[in-house]
């Protein structure tokens, strides 16, 4: 077997099991996106252009309740600021690489193949090359998937409420991931409080991404406090 086919052959046994879970996954969202009026090329181009599998669930998801698209923007935006800390984690291994495929391979991270790839790092002989190619070859099954899930919403009736339980229950795994730390926990339950505060006071537009500041802002405190008692003792 040629190098450059094992390469392949590798990424794409490493990039099998986020493939088979993304088919799970993006099959709701296109199903979602659908019931907002999206057709199958707006999908596609969404996935090409902005790959992010939550940010995607969200945005059909607030257009549906009518939020302001300042909002929805500022939700999507804060919701993949993590995007750049796994970035930033990855950057240690593109020293070498070019900077054309780092900045492919840093444009199609997600939580799956950040996962997959570090652990193939972390034991050596991985290359840039290799991770970028799970990173697409996710990439790919999203799409098709997302494109197969607005036709079937076109010619399936689906209720939006079933459909928009998908993001939710996006919301629930990227919980679940999260390291149980002080702050995340106050995080979780400060963002909580705020969307519920939102919603019961008629905010129902801009809930998620006030939810998400107070969680933020909460998270901080914590974090300062601890850091505070660290330097005293």
């Amino acid at each position: 077997m040629r190098p450059k086919q094992h390469q392949i052959r590798e990424s794409l046994t490493a990039a099998l099991p986020i493939m088979l879970g993304y088919v799970a996954i993006g099959i709701p969202c296109g199903i979602l996106s659908a019931s907002v009026g999206m057709n199958a090329l707006q999908v596609l181009l969404l996935c090409l252009l902005f790959y992010s599998g939550a940010g995607q669930f969200m945005i059909p998801n607030m257009w549906a309740t009518a939020t302001p698209i300042a909002s929805i923007i500022a939700s999507v935006a804060l919701v993949n600021t993590r995007q750049m800390l796994y970035s930033a984690s990855l950057s240690q291994f593109c020293q070498k690489a070019k900077k054309r495929l780092s900045f492919l391979f840093s444009a199609t991270v997600t939580d799956e193949s950040y996962g997959i790839n570090m652990q193939k790092f972390e034991k050596g002989n991985w290359s840039v090359g290799r991770a970028t190619m799970v990173n697409l070859f996710s990439q790919s099954s999203w799409t098709i998937s997302s494109v197969v899930g607005v036709l079937l919403g076109n010619a399936l009736s689906i209720p939006l409420a079933i459909a928009s339980f998908a993001m939710t229950s996006i919301f629930i795994c990227l919980l679940c991931t999260q390291k149980i730390t002080p702050e995340n926990v106050v995080a979780a339950i400060a963002a909580i409080v705020g969307v519920v505060i939102c919603k019961l006071v008629g905010l129902s537009g801009p809930a998620i991404l006030i939810g998400a500041l107070i969680g933020i802002a909460a998270a901080i405190v914590v974090m300062w406090i601890r850091e505070g008692r660290q330097v005293r003792a």
